[in-house]
């Protein structure tokens, strides 16, 4: 691993009803975001809700925010139950019978979109983000971004921004963010000055607006990735419609001036996706299985409670030992894994089986540059160490939808199980089937209507047991093939 920063650079695709941002890093692809007009994202957009259910046990409530399904309000994330940013559940917290009650109107902000069969999630811990402030309304003080290393650049960022609130007085605190590492004393006030003001006409809105109806919407994806994507690291923002090149210059130049030059109108006849081979590498994001180079390759298996994966060596071999072939597979893997977690967007629970080394200091190693590629990652995660069955046990903050969910649903054959049933075993259900119809119902022969696989193993190698059912139940069976079945799928018609 090296300590040089990689060299950024953003890709942002517009087609009509859907707006797609690439992240690369050194020319490898990232992440991706993708935004289509049917089904926006709504975090951080802001509702007045009003709360159709409490739920003592689960100190929580359901809000009604004017969407499908109602939203989760958990006691953590309501204003006077704790800590200012809402995160912690497992602090004591009040009652949520003390804290919220059924019928009353909140100002609420989305945390979470709607993920499967849940809800969205909600706080009402408002924040409102800039390029280089959050300002938290209902908060105080001044925190900074982790992100920031550089204790003497931290100290001077909570200097700076102290000063400016003791100096302009008003409601609020603020978070520092990552990208206001370097960032002038005037730049800080000119954030908070647009913040505050945008949160007085958040104010304004929400004394106007009916309740379970939205107050203040985020910006769309290509502006947002300017304030929220674009760091030092970033070179250049190419964007391939003219229309949204216009737009983020024209905001970029009000609210951001020093990203301006960095954006370009992508104009070349090649899709803007085929450079660096994006496209290609999300459609390999989707699949189940992702080869490494070396020979190995990796399993992800995603499901509705956590996120496994398989680290397998596969043909490589090494060229001195076991041990040194699995190091060098973990190692790779390593990278491999942080990657794909931020390139498929997968959250929640993360359990990782990289393949047993004997060595402590191969274990150490791998988890060092595990960790020091994940420290790249704009989602919150925690690592913890490799427990007592080998694996490593993570969290990844999941707050939209992955990019298997956005891309893809449940096969309609199998129903989501990623299998069917074999020739073999459909052959055995018909027998059964036919004996079944047998006994219940007089005919003179049986029409089987099935798959073409499965007809060819009743004419090949399961005649002999097709024979035995002619003979037990005496009457003849014709077979013929139906195109449009599926391979699992079949019918007995008595004639």
């Amino acid at each position: 691993m090296t300590d040089e920063s990689p060299r950024e650079e953003i890709l942002v695709n517009v087609t009509p009803r859907e707006v797609r941002a690439a992240l690369l890093e050194n020319g490898v692809l990232q992440e991706v975001y993708i935004e289509r007009t049917k089904r926006r994202g709504i975090i951080s957009n802001i509702y007045k809700g009003q709360v159709s259910r409490v739920l003592p046990g689960m100190q929580a409530a359901f809000v009604d925010i004017g969407l499908d399904r109602t939203a989760f309000l958990h006691a953590s994330g309501i204003t006077g139950s704790g800590p200012e940013n809402g995160d912690d559940e497992g602090l004591s917290l009040p009652d949520i019978r003390s804290l919220v009650r059924q019928g009353q109107e909140l100002l609420v902000q989305v945390v979470k979109d709607p993920l499967g069969s849940k809800g969205a999630r909600l706080t009402t811990f408002i924040t409102l983000p800039s390029r280089f402030l959050v300002l938290l309304p209902k908060g105080n003080g001044v925190g900074v971004s982790a992100r920031i290393e550089d204790e003497e650049e931290r100290g001077r960022l909570r200097s700076e921004t102290l000063s400016i609130l003791d100096n302009e007085p008003g409601e609020g605190g603020v978070i520092v963010r990552t990208a206001a590492e370097g960032a002038s004393r005037d730049a800080l006030r000119a954030d908070l000055e647009f913040l505050r003001k945008l949160w007085s006409v958040v104010q304004r809105e929400a004394a106007a607006t009916e309740i379970r109806n939205l107050v203040h919407e985020d910006l769309p994806l290509p502006i947002r990735i300017l304030r929220d994507l674009v760091t030092s690291d970033v070179e250049r923002i190419l964007v391939d419609s003219e229309e949204a090149y216009r737009k983020m210059k024209r905001f970029a130049a009000g609210f951001l001036p020093e990203i301006e030059p960095m954006i370009e109108q992508y104009t070349r006849r090649r899709p803007i996706f085929d450079l660096h081979g994006v496209e290609d590498e999300i459609r390999k994001a989707l699949d189940r299985s992702i080869p490494l180079k070396s020979g190995g390759y990796l399993i992800f298996d995603q499901t509705e409670a956590m996120t496994t994966i398989d680290v397998n060596t596969g043909g490589y071999v090494g060229h001195r030992n076991l041990e040194e072939t699995i190091y060098r597979t973990n190692l790779e893997a390593a990278v491999a894994i942080a990657r794909q977690l931020r390139l498929r967007n997968l959250g929640g629970i993360i359990i990782i089986d990289f393949i047993d080394m004997e060595e402590e200091d191969h274990r150490r190693r791998v988890m060092e540059v595990f960790e020091q590629t994940m420290a790249r990652d704009h989602a919150r995660h925690q690592i913890t160490p490799v427990s007592p069955l080998g694996l490593v046990e993570m969290t990844r903050k999941r707050t939209r939808e992955s990019l298997q969910h956005i891309l893809c649903e449940g096969c309609p054959n199998c129903h989501g199980r990623g299998f069917v049933m074999t020739p073999a075993s459909v052959c055995f259900e018909i027998f059964r089937e036919i004996l079944r119809q047998h006994r219940q119902f007089k005919f003179d022969e049986a029409l089987v209507l099935a798959h073409q696989d499965v007809i060819d193993l009743l004419l090949d190698e399961e005649s002999t047991g097709l024979a035995e059912i002619e003979e037990q139940i005496g009457k003849t069976i014709r077979l013929q093939p139906e195109s449009l079945y599926l391979r699992d799928q079949f019918d007995v018609v008595l004639v």
